[in-house]
């Protein structure tokens, strides 16, 4: 038997400042009523919980599609890429098919080459860096920032050579690294710069959104993230008229229309039922962003005398993808909070440099002090966009206790 618990979370001024319009937020959690005892399940990410919420908008949109037997290149395609677009400022979104395809076509449409060499973070997850290697091009790892773990803009210049030809900049965690910096270093050395906004949509830089801060941007609707669909999906996001319309060919066969191919591409479309899903999801978009901001200073309230939180650089506002605390015992942690049903996270266990996939690549005299600090230290909290203000407390209840021990 299901209950509603509702729990009113109060506004703190950085949140009435990023998101004005929403004065007071409720929302319903899941308890499990068992033996006269409420006992309620935490999640990670509470899907499920989502689900719930936007249940009959949802259904009622994946009915529209198999309705109409439009699974492939439906209307709902192009409609979503028009309320992407408009959402993050940029003149065109392409809809794709994942996060890692997004960054696949976007490389190809720059002209990567193989020997290119491609700069990226250290730190991150595998596919910014693995895209690279798969056109043959050479992934040039860059250590990261202490402080928000995205690339550290001040590094990268002392690794850019005569084969450089671009930079993908990870937006990690939610937060944006700094554009400005960067794409002052690609101007002056005629690079380009991505940014792979897999975990960022909705993130703020300077007022810029995640997504049209670099001429090509990219984004992942994997289901966890923090604008997720029922699978896999992606999407390219550019200003320039000439590079989407070459990512769209890039993206369906290398076709200008049906059955007449101008050159190689991928099958790397979005099915319509993911587009349909996604529409409705981003109706809610801000209103979750919200409930993350609220859930991340709660946190960081609570937390910040005992573990060092994520900071926040000056002008950014984070979509808080995950919320990542470092720790010196994490395994410990980990154990003490599992043992309260209380789910944890790694973000990542070993920096890319490291992994055997990149060995050939390795320095004997290279060291990233930072990403390896962060692979052991590391620990990410459950964060979505319905988490109550209850288990944001009672998480870092759990938290200190551990600490205490």
């Amino acid at each position: 038997m299901f209950f509603n618990v509702v729990d009113k979370i109060t506004i703190s001024q950085s949140s009435k400042k990023h998101f004005p319009k929403y004065k007071s937020y409720s929302r319903p959690f899941s308890v499990i009523f068992a033996e006269y005892h409420l006992v309620f399940i935490m999640q990670f990410c509470d899907l499920n919980r989502q689900y719930e919420a936007y249940r009959d908008e949802i259904d009622e949109a994946v009915h529209s599609v198999i309705s109409s037997s439009s699974f492939i290149n439906g209307k709902e395609i192009e409609l979503l890429e028009t309320e992407l677009a408009q959402y993050c400022g940029a003149k065109h979104a392409i809809a794709c098919s994942s996060g890692t395809d997004a960054l696949l076509l976007a490389m190809m449409a720059y002209g990567l080459q193989p020997g290119d060499e491609v700069i990226c973070p250290a730190f991150s997850f595998f596919a910014s860096a693995s895209m690279i290697s798969f056109l043959n091009g050479i992934p040039v790892f860059v250590d990261v920032s202490p402080t928000n773990f995205t690339i550290d803009a001040d590094k990268i210049e002392e690794k850019i050579t005569l084969r450089t030809k671009g930079i993908i900049a990870v937006s990690l965690f939610g937060q944006c690294p700094d554009f400005e910096a960067i794409n002052e270093l690609a101007e002056k050395y005629g690079l380009w710069v991505i940014e792979d906004g897999a975990q960022s949509f909705g993130a703020t830089y300077f007022g810029q959104k995640s997504c049209a801060l670099t001429e090509v941007s990219t984004t992942s609707f994997f289901p966890a993230k923090p604008l997720g669909c029922y699978g896999d999906g992606g999407a390219v996001f550019t200003s320039n008229d000439e590079l989407a319309h070459l990512i769209k060919q890039l993206r369906s066969h290398g076709q200008v229309q049906r059955y007449h191919h101008q050159r190689i591409g991928l099958n790397a479309r979005m099915d319509t039922l993911q587009a349909a899903i996604l529409r409705v999801k981003l109706k809610h978009f801000d209103e979750e962003l919200f409930t993350r901001q609220t859930a991340a200073e709660a946190y960081t309230e609570l937390l910040g005398d005992w573990v060092m939180t994520p900071v926040v650089n000056e002008g950014c506002m984070s979509s808080w993808a995950q919320y990542t605390i470092i720790v010196k015992n994490r395994e410990k942690l980990r154990a003490d909070l599992a043992s309260k049903n209380i789910p944890t996270a790694v973000h990542y266990p070993i920096p890319l440099p490291a992994q055997e996939a990149f060995s050939h690549l390795a320095h004997p005299d290279e060291v990233f002090k930072v990403a390896d600090l962060l692979s052991d230290t590391v620990l990410s909290l459950p964060m979505h966009g319905l988490i109550s203000l209850n288990e944001v407390e009672t998480v870092a209840k759990a938290i200190i206790e551990s600490m205490q021990d």
